[in-house]
């Protein structure tokens, strides 16, 4: 066991490191854009941001830079303030499970579980590895079913990220933090995330049936469950730095709209 919690640490540093990376080149992006002419969401006049409301969920809805087009990497980010439909959450629910991100999260998930021998019934090699990676996308497809759709629609919740581009990176950190527990409703108000937070556990409570079974007992159920909105908040960060890493290293081209505070879009590449 001692090499195999060897390589899961050096398997956690190498995904730590790698967002400490990423977020470190947003953060010199993020200084160049507020030092730079071209604010990410001017005002119809021209004039000095001022607040635009009193929650800071709406206000950053007004100041964040949409993605005109849905991320390719997060479809989950916010392209309009408007609520989505139940079809719509639907569709946002299948577009997560075949992400890019979705499944770049499930192979490190997978790989970590591997070095720990985790659960140890899926034994190791390539087969341990695919039922672990398999097992990864189950459990995320399962969340994203319950709290990206079901519970979203009938609780009337909006599952997606608003990125607020008025933050520092403290700042970001506590606003993704948050995100896990607060969220839009659909009609723009601040509410419990109660889709965010119950969504993982049913999923935890469903993977309980294809897990071995030393691996299905309520403590390791609600392990399972802690890790996952650790998990959540650390993807909340990235997601929130993600229009500025995708413009500093290009790695996806796609069209930006920038939200006035009046609400009337206009186009910038």
């Amino acid at each position: 066991m001692r090499p195999f919690s060897a390589l899961a640490l050096l398997l956690r540093a190498f995904a730590t490191s790698f967002i400490l990376s990423l977020l470190c080149l947003c953060s010199v992006a993020q200084q160049q854009d507020q030092a730079g002419a071209t604010p990410d969401a001017p005002s119809a006049n021209h004039q000095p941001d001022k607040p635009q409301a009193s929650s800071p969920m709406q206000g950053g809805a007004q100041v964040v830079s949409f993605l005109a087009r849905k991320s390719i990497v997060f479809p989950d980010l916010a392209t309009n303030s408007g609520p989505l439909s139940p079809e719509q959450k639907f569709k946002l629910f299948v577009s997560n499970g075949v992400a890019p991100s979705t499944i770049f999260a499930a192979g490190m998930s997978a790989g970590i579980n591997q070095a720990l021998n985790s659960p140890a019934g899926y034994g190791q090699g390539g087969e341990g590895y695919g039922k672990r990676f398999g097992a990864a996308m189950a459990r995320s497809a399962s969340s994203r079913f319950f709290g990206t759709f079901l519970l979203a629609s009938a609780l009337r919740e909006d599952p997606r990220f608003f990125v607020r581009n008025d933050l520092h990176f403290g700042g970001s950190v506590k606003y993704s933090f948050r995100r896990v527990f607060i969220t839009r409703s659909d009609s723009g108000d601040q509410v419990i995330n109660w889709s965010g937070l119950l969504g993982p556990l049913a999923a935890e409570g469903l993977a309980n049936i294809y897990f071995p079974d030393n691996y299905r007992t309520a403590g390791n159920t609600f392990s399972r469950y802690g890790r996952d909105l650790g998990w959540i908040a650390r993807g909340n960060l990235l997601r929130q730095y993600w229009p500025r890493i995708n413009r500093k290293l290009k790695l996806v081209p796609e069209q930006t709209t920038l939200t006035t505070p009046s609400g009337q879009p206009s186009s910038k590449r």
